[in-house]
């Protein structure tokens, strides 16, 4: 797995992180593929079309973050880190420490685009 650090000195990968991507539409992209026609212009073609995105995923009762690498055969968890303990704790009041996968949004994107974009 990646180290933040590693993401980070990385700028093709940066570029090519889809901050708007949830999981969500990642299901509905590159395993509905029938869906695809109804909404959006992004069709998914074959294989060779990947998305990287970022999920909280709290299955295990706290939050970890991945960066996923999705086609259409398979998603790969690239990198796993957590999130500092404050932020933690606001994320798993603002979901109602509910467990499953969550798009990065809000104050959990801000501290990860910043992580990602600070100079080492």
């Amino acid at each position: 797995m990646l180290e933040l650090s590693e993401i980070r000195n990385d700028r093709h990968l940066i570029n090519a992180i889809d901050w708007d991507m949830t999981p969500e539409e990642a299901v509905r992209l590159y395993l509905e593929w029938g869906n695809n026609w109804a909404r959006g212009n992004y069709v998914i073609r074959s294989k060779d079309d990947v998305s990287h995105y970022f999920v909280v995923n709290t299955w295990r009762g706290f939050p970890v973050i991945y960066l996923v690498k999705r086609n259409s055969e398979e998603a790969v968890d690239l990198a796993k880190f957590e999130m500092p303990e404050e932020l933690k704790a606001r994320f798993m009041d603002s979901i109602g420490h509910n467990k499953g996968v969550y798009a990065v949004e809000g104050e959990v994107r801000d501290w990860l685009q910043n992580q990602l974009m600070r100079e080492q």
